[in-house]
């Protein structure tokens, strides 16, 4: 293509049995899993990424830790955590699901070549026969891992077959059936390499593509705009496209701010729970100790019982003190690493160092440059912790999602947990895992991985219940390739308007556009601007600039393949946005103190509150329905696992 030219795309039009939407560890899981179950069945199965496999999704840097391995814990127990973490309020039948499968992924990911650091004497012996490993926490496993997205994909990929796979696809909008709009029929996308549209149809789909990031003001600014914890092609996507094909969220106000080494993001974990290590304030005090009288102001310590506590309610008592100037907060490191040194040998110190800077080098390469950078050296300088900013997902410890259907083989389960086949959300044939599954956080990606796993055997046995499913598209190929190239037309028609291609009174430009969604998020919806605190009259501002802020989104331009990218993720993380505003809107409480408040509702009302926030959203309305679902706990506080619940045995 020349400059600021496009010729009419091509239009690929392509059918399926199962379309796998998502390259990263649920879609990958699905794939792994779903051949075994496909054999002499004639059904066909296709993925389409929007990256590259290898390096695609929130694990494409690397990790240094699998969070979720049950070894010699017990699934309820499992499930009894992820309550603790989330305010009292999750999907129990989901938890445990994900909870009594995931060891055999993790055996999966060790059998395929991922480094597992194991205790002295099993150093030579493998997780799936017997083999001790080094646990950073009760269900975290230490792990060289910068390359264990690509040992995942490699699996998927063989299991599946590249003839099978496209990378470089933008899926944008799900279509739903001619002849029964309750069910999903077909995905229209774009490549981001050629001048060309993708249209598939199918009889079901896994929606995997991630939760969303950049939909909040980041705290790096200048030459570090952009630079994010989570990974930043994270648009939304999930969410958006579900909702806007009548799918229902719920606890879309849940969100996730870690707190992280400041500028570079880096982890803490290892360093909390490996290390040892203690966090303090400007005066070298144990804030968590020193404030945790605080938590009964709100009725928050009924979900604190020492340190044991949910992870936003750490991040309260880290903001009481900078809030009231004790700041900043530190890691202690060079404590942590001289207290461990007291029993080693020289070259067991110098072990431990390299492990210091491994633990960066494994996810958050960045990390090491603000180390190195400003001249730290973490055994002998504190480095300074921060809050992040905002961020909406389902599978870390966060509950962000789709209201989907459990298993059906728990005992105690209500009927509005299960009205379906396991892990579909409520519109038929439409599946989803990982971030996309909500109320049922602290998968992480082995989790995630398992989750795509557990998909893929329903999305097969829907397909067999479903044989003579003849699907029909509700729009033409010629109408979705408008829609989607519409952005573009936008720039061809007002390009020359202007002597500056930037500034036109015509169009906006897809980074201009997500600052201003930014800016709203991050004023009106708590984000870092006001301490994550927000109202119901800060929530009306920013319904109304988000009315207009959608209106202007229909004016966006696309110059390139790239800006159509940026366009279509901007119109994702807008509904996703919204959906957060909403939520927050119609939950008077503050549930995750820590990540966000409502200053009008400060304390957590367990009387009232104590439930699911479901929503669906109208695409021809614009319009929200939201609405509270009955929770219901399934384990009891202190219980074993409930009498006819199974382990998995070696296989899903």
């Amino acid at each position: 293509m020349s400059e600021y030219s496009f010729s009419q795309p091509e239009i690929v039009e392509e059918e399926c049995d199962i379309l796998l939407i998502g390259g990263g560890m649920a879609c990958c899981g699905a794939a792994f899993e779903i051949t075994k179950w496909t054999k002499d069945t004639g059904l066909n199965i296709k993925l389409v990424d929007k990256a590259a496999m290898d390096r695609s999704g929130a694990v494409a840097q690397g990790l240094s830790a699998i969070n979720t391995y049950m070894g010699e814990n017990d699934p309820a127990d499992y499930v009894r955590y992820v309550r603790g973490d989330l305010m009292g309020i999750t999907r129990e039948d989901l938890v445990y699901d994900v909870g009594r499968h995931v060891d055999d992924s993790v055996h999966n990911f060790e059998d395929w070549g991922l480094p597992v650091w194991k205790q002295k004497g099993d150093e030579g012996k493998k997780l799936r026969d017997g083999g001790k490993p080094v646990r950073s926490g009760r269900w975290q496993i230490m792990i060289n891992g910068e390359s264990y997205k690509w040992i995942v994909a490699e699996a998927a990929k063989k299991a599946l077959g590249m003839e099978n796979i496209r990378e470089r696809i933008f899926i944008v909008r799900l279509l739903t059936d001619k002849n029964d709009p309750t069910r999903v029929a077909g995905a229209a996308g774009f490549s981001v390499r050629e001048n060309k549209i993708y249209i598939y149809k199918f009889k079901t789909c896994l929606l995997a593509c991630g939760g969303a990031v950049n939909v909040f003001r980041p705290r790096s600014v200048g030459e570090g705009t952009g630079r994010a914890w989570y990974p930043v092609w994270n648009a939304g996507s999930t969410y958006a496209m579900a909702a806007e094909c009548g799918a229902e969220l719920t606890l879309m106000e849940n969100r996730f701010v870690p707190a992280r080494f400041k500028d570079g993001y880096g982890p803490v974990g290892a360093w909390f729970l490996l290390f040892k290590a203690k966090a303090m304030n400007a005066m070298g005090e144990d804030y968590q100790e020193k404030n945790y009288p605080t938590l009964k102001e709100d009725g928050y310590d009924r979900y604190a019982q020492g340190h044991a506590m949910g992870t936003c309610l750490r991040n309260h008592l880290m903001m009481i003190e900078m809030k009231e100037g004790r700041g900043p907060i530190f890691m202690d490191t060079p404590s942590a690493m001289a207290k461990l040194a007291e029993s080693m040998t020289p070259k067991e110190i110098k072990h431990l160092e390299a492990e210091a800077w491994e633990d960066f080098l494994d996810m958050t390469i960045g990390q090491c440059g603000v180390w190195a950078g400003e001249n730290i050296e973490p055994d002998k300088q504190v480095s300074e912790l921060m809050p992040t900013e905002p961020y909406l997902l389902g599978s870390h410890a966060g509950c962000a999602g789709l209201w989907c259907s459990g298993p059906d083989d728990l005992p105690g389960t209500p009927e509005h947990y299960h009205w379906g086949y396991n892990r579909m959300t409520t519109v038929k044939g439409l599946f989803t895992a990982g971030d996309g599954v909500g109320a049922s956080g602290h998968k992480f990606s082995s989790g995630s991985f398992t989750e795509g796993r557990i998909a893929a055997k329903s999305m097969v046995k829907y397909c067999l219940d479903n044989k003579d499913l003849k699907p029909e598209l509700q729009a033409s190929s010629e109408e979705l390739a408008e829609e989607i190239y519409q952005p573009v037309r936008t720039f061809l028609e007002h390009k020359d308007y202007t002597t500056a291609i930037d500034i036109n009174p015509h169009y906006i430009t897809p980074k201009m556009l997500q600052f201003r969604l930014q800016k709203i998020m991050d004023e009106y919806v708590a984000g870092v601007a006001t301490w994550y605190q927000t109202n119901s009259a800060m929530l009306e501002v920013a319904e109304r600039k988000m009315k207009m802020l959608k209106e202007d989104s229909l004016k966006m331009r696309a110059k390139d393949l790239h800006e159509l990218l940026r366009a279509w993720e901007n119109y994702h993380r807008i509904i996703a946005a919204e959906a957060h505003m909403k939520h927050i809107q119609f939950r008077e409480e503050s549930r995750y103190p820590g990540y966000y408040y409502r200053a009008d509702f400060k304390a957590i009302n367990d009387d009232d509150w104590k439930c699911f926030v479901n929503s669906r959203y109208d695409r021809s309305s614009g319009e929200w329905e939201m609405k509270k679902v009955k929770w219901k706990p399934l384990i009891a506080v202190g219980e074993k696992e409930p009498e006819g619940i199974a382990h998995a045995g070696p296989e899903l």
